[in-house]
């Protein structure tokens, strides 16, 4: 369809912002209202008050505080009563080249006596440049509750206003509305069509802090159905996984034995109730699709070395994928101490081994030789193969995109039967949003730590009292203790904080424990250094060891009990959460140390937060409010939904209706043909409207 005022460029703006066709406007949700009606001529205008004006620039300048060139602007406004009023915005320097005498512009804000002037004047206003050809137009501007939409590239929210406007005036009402009827009565949501139409321009009495809350009719509605199409989506996925011929494992007395005889300790009541669902789903025809979420140090990979056992001793191999070199070697190291006893062979699989190792480690993979085969990306790629693949483990599942999942997938025993997939995340989510990010998978959480952990002591210490800190793990070092240093990796750059830890390595060994074992750990070692440097701390030999956030997950020396966090402030709240847990290990007290410079507002919140709670779901829900989901989550690519106007965070109780709803709705349809017409439209939707990977 072809919109009046969409051009070539402005067109290509709005495709960068995703809006490709006119419904992608039409669902492009305002993030907050202004209630305009409030309209006055300035003569009108009273102090205290918050108004609407429609005015022309008379004067503008930019008045003192001029470092940095940003200083205060001010400008001044008229209209036909003749009155003046001014307008100033602090740093707003920008803003001589936006506002110029004779524009005219609607003006939105709290009016206030200026006694410097001697006229009326608006501090920060909202302001709105009308262009010649919508003086006429002004009334949808301004006089009414508007809409504020955030910017596509140089189209900006009053064009956006325009737009759409034109649009939802050009087209006839909608009359199809896939959203089930039944639903729709027994909920009582509008129709699509008017729920479109309040959501870009509400009724006259609607209420602003509804509005602003998103719980108005029209937004519940669209929010409602965008989460229930995307929850019918992933319940047929389920449905279609459940369907799929899979490895169908014995538990035999065999297997109980053997799991036995590995265990380090007596396993908590969450480790076995979390087991007992996973070897339900491995007895079963079909493949096993599990996310296996736990807080740091829960124990979560002593459940999948269970798992793993239950797939050795009916003659399968594993696979345990994971996002980094040290990571994987950690969980080779840990894998191969508790198989070693059983007779099992694990191999690590690493793009820095070398090109001969290499080939032997594929070697014992492709002969069935290796039972357990641990490793990053390098694992998918399509020269390593399996004999008879038939457990694969990912670890941190949200670090890996779907299509190098599937890769490790399709290499399952034979095709059309791939093996079972048991996912690890330490991270912790609250259970509807975890069902909704890792939506086909089945959910086991481990809500219980093992017997005898203490609460970690979280402090806070301003740089300049560093040496008190020094002092501190002196003394823990005195008691026998061993302790982390750890450097943030800023902006991806591995080799900035390298050179940190490097420095401080050196710092620490010569200057303040001189007398005391110090280690350095960095991803920029070969996996045999890193192997080694583990190893020593492992067994006690090093005391202090110094570290990128390389050891943020997989390390367990109970002996450690202090975990230095340096440049706190420059670290996101999960982070610290896992690095917090590498301590607290061991029947000891254990402490962690954030050492920080001056703090913004946010970073002070993630500090605050962290020395308060050790709660991890408490910690995850703050980092996701702080940083806002795509961010918490990763890129696109963790497999989290685009959505258009659902929140997780702010919905999070829509959510858990639509998901209701849909699982209902999947399972006793009202009809052959309502399960058909969702099929269709979900296979229509899926991939533009959530950029997931499509449903089968």
């Amino acid at each position: 369809m072809y919109v009046k005022g969409v051009g070539a460029a402005r067109a290509a703006m709005l495709e960068a912002k995703g809006l490709k066709v006119v419904e992608d406007l039409l669902t492009y949700a305002p993030f907050r209202y202004e209630d305009r009606s409030n309209v006055k001529s300035i003569r009108d205008l009273a102090p205290g008050e918050m108004a609407t004006v429609l005015g022309e620039v008379r004067s503008t300048k930019v008045a003192g505080f001029q470092r940095r060139n940003l200083g205060l602007f001010q400008a001044t406004f008229t209209d036909a009563s003749r009155g003046v009023l001014a307008g100033k915005w602090f740093h707003g320097a920008y803003l001589a080249e936006v506002l110029t005498p004779g524009q005219k512009i609607a003006l939105y804000g709290k009016v206030e006596f200026d006694s410097y002037s001697g006229h009326l004047a608006m501090m920060h206003p909202e302001y709105e440049i009308l262009a010649d050809e919508e003086e006429g137009d002004a009334s949808l501007h301004t006089g009414r509750i508007v809409p504020i939409y955030e910017a596509a590239g140089k189209v900006a929210t009053r064009a956006l206003r325009t737009l759409i406007h034109r649009i939802l005036d050009s087209i006839a009402p909608l009359r199809d509305d896939a959203l089930p009827e039944h639903i729709r009565v027994q909920l009582k949501l509008p129709d699509r069509w008017t729920a479109i139409r309040e959501l870009h321009f509400p009724p006259p009495n609607a209420d602003l802090r509804v509005l602003n809350a998103f719980r108005a009719p029209a937004q519940y509605r669209l929010i409602f159905e965008e989460f229930f199409w995307l929850e019918c989506g992933l319940e047929l996925k389920r449905a279609k996984a459940r369907l799929q011929p899979g490895v169908w494992f014995k538990l035999t007395d065999r297997v109980r034995e053997r799991v036995k005889e590995m265990l380090p300790f007596r396993p908590t009541g969450a480790q076995k109730r979390v087991l007992a669902e996973i070897a339900h789903d491995m007895a079963e025809a079909h493949p096993m699709y599990r996310l296996l979420q736990g807080d740091v140090g829960s124990g979560k990979t002593l459940v999948a070395a269970e798992a793993a056992i239950i797939a050795i001793e009916n003659g399968y191999q594993v696979a345990v994928l994971a996002p980094t070199e040290i990571l994987a070697a950690q969980h080779y190291l840990y894998f191969k101490k508790l198989f070693h006893k059983l007779g099992y062979v694990t191999i690590l699989v690493t793009g820095s081994a070398s090109p001969r190792e290499k080939v032997q480690l594929k070697k014992l993979a492709a002969a069935g030789l290796a039972q357990v085969v641990i490793g990053t990306h390098a694992l998918l790629e399509a020269n390593v193969e399996f004999k008879r693949l038939g457990l694969a483990i990912v670890d941190e599942q949200h670090r890996f995109g779907v299509e190098q999942r599937q890769a490790l997938l399709g290499k399952g025993i034979e095709k059309g039967t791939p093996p079972d997939v048991l996912v690890m995340t330490a991270t912790p989510i609250p259970r509807t949003l975890a069902l909704t990010i890792y939506g086909d998978l089945d959910v086991s959480v481990i809500d219980e730590m093992p017997p005898g952990r203490k609460p970690i002591v979280t402090k806070h210490v301003t740089e300049d009292k560093v040496e008190q800190v020094y002092s501190f793990l002196k003394r823990q070092i005195g008691l026998g203790r061993q302790a982390y240093v750890v450097y943030p990796v800023i902006e991806e750059s591995e080799t900035q904080a390298m050179k940190a830890a490097e420095k401080m390595h050196e710092h620490l060994s010569r200057t303040v424990f001189p007398d005391v074992a110090v280690g350095l750990l960095h991803g920029r070692l070969k996996t045999a250094e890193k192997e080694a440097a583990m190893d020593k701390f492992h067994r006690g030999e090093t005391k202090i060891l110094v570290s990128t956030t390389v050891i943020e997950v997989g390390v367990d020396v109970s002996n450690a009990t202090v975990m230095v966090i340096e440049q706190a402030e420059r670290f996101g709240l999960a982070q610290m959460h896992q690095l917090r847990g590498r301590v607290g290990r061991g029947g000891e007290q254990s402490y962690c140390i954030l050492v920080t410079g001056k703090l913004n507002e946010t970073a002070g919140e993630r500090i605050r937060t962290l020395v308060e709670s050790t709660d991890g779901f408490y910690i995850a829900e703050m980092d996701m409010k702080l940083r806002g989901p795509g961010e918490f989550f990763g890129t696109r690519q963790s497999g989290m939904p685009a959505l258009h106007i659902g929140n997780i965070i702010r919905d999070a109780d829509v959510l858990e209706v639509a998901r209701n709803e849909a699982a209902a709705f999947v399972a006793h349809p009202p009809s052959e043909d309502d399960l058909r017409r969702a099929v269709v439209f979900i296979r229509d939707h899926w991939q533009r409207r959530y950029g997931l990977v499509q449903v089968g």
